[in-house]
């Protein structure tokens, strides 16, 4: 197993080369001028020159991103053109505010999929079962954005229980949690009642309700523990979603986490703590796919047998 973790992590590094040449190129062709950004409107040209010269933007594309790199493998992800504040500490002082949302809204999803997922597998066919589906259906059609505006429209504005975007107590946490838990909850519904109808299936399912075994002792014990493998790999899949894709969500309802910062960067054309911010997004989804690849070794057995024979 530790030999499988060191090899997935030397696997990182062409992974996330390849990434953030792939980022640095695109912001260099979205254009803009740092210099204007940074400078006061009334400065000189030569002093307009003599700082793109020492900022090394003169350099060619390939100059300037290998230089970018060292910096990274030095620890330097570079400075905001617009703050002149350290990217990293940037990054990491809003990581907080996403793993909150993202936590909270994984925890909401994971307590309405997974009983749900399994009551509609054991009525499979039934009227319980259509009415599950086209909740699932319903949150995976439904835009983020547009559920998160339904929710302002509907408890903030029209009935006033909560308040309508920014940070605070829980009370702001539950409209933004909600929105992107949701979805993800109506995903993680149809992947919990796929999982328990294939293990339903299963002979042991068959041989334990022939020893009299309890039905809830059957589905859960014997059911819903052999289908917690897939589930627990979507949830490892869907979270990572989560911790980098709910930017739509933090923009609507003004919540300074790492989608927003990406955002606000974008409109300013800065490059630093785009580009920087990013790679970190990548680096997190890695390490997250990689913990999610852990859980599910020792959820199966057979699975960590594996990794550990790998050479």
């Amino acid at each position: 197993m530790i030999r499988y973790i060191i090899k997935r992590l030397l696997l990182m590094i062409p992974t996330l080369l390849v990434t953030s040449l792939l980022i640095f190129w695109a912001m260099d062709l979205a254009g803009g001028d740092p210099v204007q950004q940074i400078l006061p409107e009334n400065a000189t040209v030569e002093q307009q020159e003599a700082l793109r010269e020492s900022m090394g933007l003169n350099d060619p594309f390939l100059t300037r991103y290998f230089r970018y790199v060292g910096g990274i493998i030095t620890g330097d992800m570079g400075t905001s053109w617009k703050s002149g504040l350290d990217v990293f500490d940037t990054f990491m002082g809003r990581l907080p505010k996403t793993l909150l949302l993202g936590g909270t809204a994984l925890i909401f999803a994971c307590l309405i999929s997974i009983p749900l997922g399994v009551y509609t597998a054991i009525h499979q066919n039934s009227w319980k079962d259509t009415a599950g589906m086209v909740f699932a259906l319903f949150g995976v059609s439904m835009p983020n954005f547009w559920l998160g505006l339904m929710f302002i429209l509907l408890f903030s504005l029209k009935l006033g229980w909560l308040p309508s975007g920014g940070t605070g107590g829980i009370e702001y946490l539950i409209m933004p949690a909600a929105t992107v838990g949701l979805s993800l909850a109506a995903l993680l519904t149809r992947t919990t009642r796929s999982a328990m109808l294939d293990v339903i299936r299963q002979d042991y399912m068959t041989t334990a309700k022939a020893k009299g075994a309890s039905r809830n002792r059957v589905i859960y014990q014997h059911g819903l523990r052999n289908a917690m493998i897939p589930i627990v790999t979507a949830i490892g899949m869907q979270f990572s979603f989560v911790m980098t894709g709910s930017v739509l969500a933090e923009t609507v309802f003004a919540w300074p986490g790492i989608g927003r910062l990406i955002v606000d960067a974008i409109n300013k054309r800065d490059t630093p703590t785009v580009t920087g911010s990013i790679i970190l997004c990548c680096v997190m989804m890695a390490l997250i796919n990689l913990a999610t690849d852990i859980v599910y070794a020792f959820c199966d057995p057979r699975i960590k047998a594996q990794y550990s024979n790998k050479r």
